[in-house]
């Protein structure tokens, strides 16, 4: 038994040891450096690789598409700023060259959507000739119903496929 006492008389001792060890303060840094200071982070830049002058900058910081209400080939109100935001482009651009695309919905024959598209085609290039584009950087083109956005049957889909969509054909930035 005197012996199970010291070794347990060892074993509180060595516990003790671990406790203590356990509940030591750090020691503080020297007084002869500074605390370092906490740096302030920029904020990341957000850059975009969007290419300025090309055609993916004219389709998602400038609008290439204007939309028309059936059997029509007027420039709605709510499409004015797309087409003198696309008139300032082409000015601050003066290299690139367009094509007005004009499309139509299913409804129709096909000749008669053809005949559509292109009077929205021209509607839009008188347009932005009228903002001052000069028209030899402007073609047209019909697709009629050819190139349907949504292919659903419905206005909704109808709508979408009602439009004008200006491409570039050349003189953009790669």
């Amino acid at each position: 038994m005197m012996k199970f006492s010291s070794g347990l008389k060892y074993v509180a001792l060595a516990a003790a040891l671990a406790l203590a060890a356990c509940s030591s303060e750090p020691k503080p840094a020297p007084a002869s450096e500074p605390p370092a200071e906490p740096q302030q982070q920029a904020a990341p830049v957000q850059s975009s690789s969007i290419v300025p002058g090309s055609a993916e900058d004219l389709r998602v910081n400038v609008g290439d598409t204007v939309h028309f209400d059936y059997n029509k080939y007027d420039i709605m109100d709510a499409d004015h700023a797309v087409l003198q935001r696309q008139a300032s482009w082409l000015a601050k651009y003066p290299s690139v060259r367009v094509t007005v695309e004009g499309h139509c919905d299913e409804r129709g024959t096909r000749e008669y959507n053809l005949a559509l598209g292109a009077r929205r085609a021209n509607a839009v290039k008188e347009y932005l000739v009228s903002l001052g584009v000069s028209a030899g950087r402007l073609e047209t083109i019909s697709y009629g119903k050819e190139r349907p956005m949504c292919t659903e049957s419905s206005e909704s889909c109808y709508a979408q496929n009602r439009r004008g969509v200006t491409t570039i054909t050349g003189g953009a930035s790669s």
